[in-house]
């Protein structure tokens, strides 16, 4: 990769190009992947590809993708941060619920430790506050955690400004995961917000799930001779030194795909035609 990395939390360097490991489940991020052989060898196939960023959630499956990544890569290879989140829980197919008491972040913690087959999490994220506790006890909580070795570096996900700056009140954060892309960019404030303090921007649903149907991308990827999702990868690399996508794949040959487009580079003009899409 061509100066495409990033030090989470001082201590963490990464190439910017991560892997989202949300996909690698079943429909509705739930249950079992249809084909556990392919997954697992997405999974293989990104670290031989260079990724050293993985992320995922004990939500994922509920707990299917973490399985699958120890199964895959344990023991893990030296340099590989595998980010995890807790705070949402799962009743079936495509439905989340937060519960972020900090009895419940404990034991989500713990069960993520498990089955990753660690002894700290380089990177424990909140899925998401819970309405229902107070900020500074799921916090609190986290901190706790953190001070008793089990967890490295603290990030947050969905997350606003005003939100942010109440959190760094109890926590140090080093990274936050809220959906963004080329055509959504309701978090722009939060992403300001992590420049200004030098924070990992992780987008969440970077490529719209695949409906990236826009004149400008597809102009912009003929000229470039690529597909319009490559082009949407590469323009989230440019739009901040701070972002780490994290598409997401249960196919080895979009997976390379993706990874070719932390390769292109973008000019003034392409630049400027991608702005107004969002």
């Amino acid at each position: 990769m061509t100066n495409h990395t990033f030090t989470i939390g001082g201590d963490m360097p990464v190439n910017r190009m991560g892997f989202g490991a949300m996909r690698i489940t079943g429909p509705g991020i739930w249950g079992p992947p249809a084909d556990k052989a392919g997954a697992l060898n997405v999974l293989k196939t990104c670290v031989n590809l260079g990724v050293n960023f993985i992320d995922t959630a004990d939500a994922y499956g509920p707990e299917v993708s973490e399985n699958l990544i120890a199964e895959a890569l344990y023991p893990y290879p030296e340099g590989l941060v595998i980010a995890t989140k807790g705070g949402l829980t799962r009743q079936g197919p495509n439905r989340w619920t937060p519960k972020a008491d900090p009895e419940y972040i404990e034991n989500a913690l713990k069960g993520s430790l498990k089955r990753l087959k660690l002894e700290r999490i380089d990177l424990y994220q909140l899925h998401r506050f819970d309405p229902k506790v107070p900020m500074a006890e799921t916090l609190g909580k986290l901190r706790e955690l953190q001070q008793a070795g089990l967890i490295r570096h603290l990030g947050l996900s969905e997350v606003n400004e005003k939100e942010l700056n109440e959190s760094v009140k109890h926590i140090d954060v080093v990274s936050v995961q809220n959906r963004y892309s080329l055509r959504y960019r309701n978090w722009e404030s939060a992403l300001k917000w992590c420049e200004k303090n030098n924070v990992a921007f992780i987008p969440w649903y970077p490529l719209d799930a695949g409906d990236l149907e826009n004149k400008v991308l597809q102009t912009t990827a003929q000229k470039h001779k690529t597909t319009v999702y490559q082009i949407a990868i590469a323009w989230l690399l440019a739009h901040s030194p701070v972002m780490l996508p994290i598409p997401g794949t249960s196919s080895v040959s979009h997976l390379q795909e993706n990874m070719a487009a932390a390769e292109l580079i973008l000019d003034e003009e392409d630049l400027r035609s991608l702005e107004g899409i969002g």
